[in-house]
C-alpha cells in the first residue's frame, strides 16, 4: 500500500506528464508565429509583443482578424542581434 506521499508524488507526475502532452511546443517545421508565440520565445508581455509586430522589424499578415507574423523574417530579425543583446529599443 502507497503511502499518502507516494500517492501524492505518483499524481503529481502523471499531471507533469499529461501537461507535457497537451502544452504546445513551438514546431520546427513551422512557416509562421502567433503573436503569442513570439511573446513565449522573447519572455515579454502581449503589449510589448503587440507594439513589436506594429514597429515594421519583421513580416506580419492578418488572417480572419488574427495577427500572423513570418517565422523566417521574424527569425531573421532574431538572428541579427548581437550575442549578450543590444541596448536599441524595440517597442514604444
Amino acid at each position: 500500500m502507497m503511502t499518502i506521499d507516494e500517492r501524492i508524488d505518483a499524481n503529481n507526475r502523471r499531471i507533469e506528464e499529461e501537461n507535457a502532452v497537451l502544452i504546445p511546443q513551438i514546431e520546427a517545421n513551422k512557416t509562421i508565429y502567433t503573436v503569442s508565440e513570439i511573446q513565449d520565445i522573447l519572455e515579454i508581455g502581449q503589449n510589448s509583443a503587440y507594439q513589436l509586430v506594429k514597429s515594421g522589424h519583421f513580416k506580419c499578415m492578418k488572417i480572419g482578424g488574427q495577427i500572423r507574423i513570418i517565422k523566417k523574417s521574424f527569425d531573421e530579425w532574431l538572428d541579427g542581434f548581437p550575442e549578450g543583446g543590444s541596448d536599441e529599443q524595440l517597442a514604444g
